[in-house]
């Protein structure tokens, strides 16, 4: 089963994030200062922990995951954060950081699905 829930908000600062190939999510707990950076999804009790392999759906598109925080997992279950970098280095630079390898960078919306998909 995979852990799929819903863009909901878009903060007024995440365009600049995607344009340095960084993409912030935060579920709708976020505090207001962390929500203008960031995309807020609906709260959905996380199933696993993400894994080198497995796959992350923004809108349409699909990304491969090629490296993990060590702490990006933790912040995921805990309140919906982590930050995806678009770079498919298989190394992360921030340990609450989700590296990814895909067709460019996604333009989400409010309602599209995000998704981890697991292997």
């Amino acid at each position: 089963m995979d852990f799929t829930t819903e863009i909901t908000q878009i903060g007024e600062m995440v365009e600049e994030f995607l344009k340095e190939k960084l993409l912030i999510v935060f579920d709708e707990n976020a505090p207001p200062e962390l929500a203008e950076i960031a995309v807020l999804h609906t709260k959905k009790e996380f199933i696993r922990e993400v894994k080198e392999g497995d796959a992350v759906r923004f809108g349409d598109v699909v990304y491969e995951v090629t490296a993990v925080g060590h702490e990006a997992n933790i912040t995921l279950e805990s309140m919906g954060h982590c930050s995806f970098c678009f770079t498919g280095e298989d190394q992360v630079k921030l340990p609450g950081q989700i590296e990814l390898k895909g067709q460019g960078i996604p333009a989400v919306k409010i309602g599209d699905p995000f998704q981890i998909i697991y292997k």
